[in-house]
């Protein structure tokens, strides 16, 4: 039995054989409509989602199954005191997979400990998004047609951002990568991430604070929003949130074949006006997500089609 923690659990073979399937079910959707006809996934929800809950409920609805769970902690046991472990043994009971999402770091992997079913890391507090990297590794493939030998721009919350440290660590298994890390001061990417990660693997990087020094140089710029749910301070937050804005004006700085992608939700970081621009990607990346999750759902539940 397989679980997915971290988006390196999949070697890098094992992860082009992933977005492989998810391109085949992308291209024939019939072909994979009933492949989990008589599965269920739970979705065990402690904190709120919109994208990650309800791609991980479409993908296993899209391949026969069903689905069942809660969207809230305050709706669950946990609100009287029941352990994850606990949790997890119970809907072990009820379901064939599970996708669950704490605020905790580790949880999941307190999760998979105690589960006899495979369990998914749908976020782990600021630890790691690995469905969403998944989402975010097919999104550039598919649109850019290489993993590889690439310029790109990660912009925002780096601190905090767990969806920026799961693609971190994934992209950098792939060769002739550089990284422009756009941040204020205050949430630069945390120093093992730096070290551990970047340094080590000997990638060129660059810390900017403006956005529109780092522009003209991407091939990809992933946005992400200010994390209001991560900061201790209110006052730190509100001087932080509308650090940048990528506008229509700043657009006009990029390259025209450079992809903007976000994991979603926006808040004020990117102007609806930019939603019209043929390199903004962000809402077909919700849509790769359904095809990727429905790739992993199947890959872990070995089911073959």
């Amino acid at each position: 039995m397989r679980h997915l923690m971290s988006p390196l659990d999949f070697s890098v073979e094992e992860l082009n054989q992933l977005l492989d399937l998810a391109n085949d079910i992308e291209a024939n959707p019939e072909k994979y409509a009933h492949a989990c006809e008589g599965k269920k996934l739970a979705t065990l929800f402690y904190e709120p989602s919109t994208r990650t809950r309800l791609s991980h409920e479409a993908a296993m609805l899209n391949l026969g199954g069903s689905v069942l769970g809660f969207s809230n902690a305050d709706s669950s046991s946990a609100a009287k005191g029941e352990s994850v472990a606990d949790t997890i043994r119970m809907a072990s009971c009820y379901a064939d997979i599970c996708a669950l999402r704490h605020p905790k770091e580790g949880a999941a992997m307190v999760a998979a400990q105690n589960a006899s079913i495979p369990v998914i890391n749908a976020g782990d507090g600021g630890h790691q998004h690995p469905t969403q990297t998944l989402t975010d590794l097919l999104t550039i493939r598919s649109l850019k047609g290489r993993l590889d030998h690439m310029t790109i721009g990660l912009c925002g919350d780096l601190k905090f951002g767990r969806t920026v440290h799961s693609l971190i660590h994934a992209l950098v298994r792939y060769p002739g990568l550089q990284f422009i890390l756009i941040s204020p001061e205050e949430l630069r990417l945390p120093g093992y991430m730096r070290k551990d990660v970047l340094d080590r693997g000997g990638f060129p990087y660059k810390e900017v604070v403006r956005l529109e020094d780092a522009l003209p140089h991407l091939d990809i710029l992933y946005m992400t929003r200010v994390q209001k749910e991560r900061f201790f301070n209110e006052d730190d937050y509100v001087r932080m949130k509308d650090f940048y804005i990528l506008d229509a004006k700043k657009m006009k700085l990029a390259r025209p074949d450079m992809l903007v992608l976000h994991p979603l939700p926006r808040v004020n970081e990117i102007a609806v006006e930019v939603d019209s621009d043929p390199r903004a990607a962000y809402f077909r990346q919700v849509q790769y997500g359904v095809y990727v999750r429905m790739a992993l759902i199947l890959t872990l539940l070995e089911i073959k089609v």
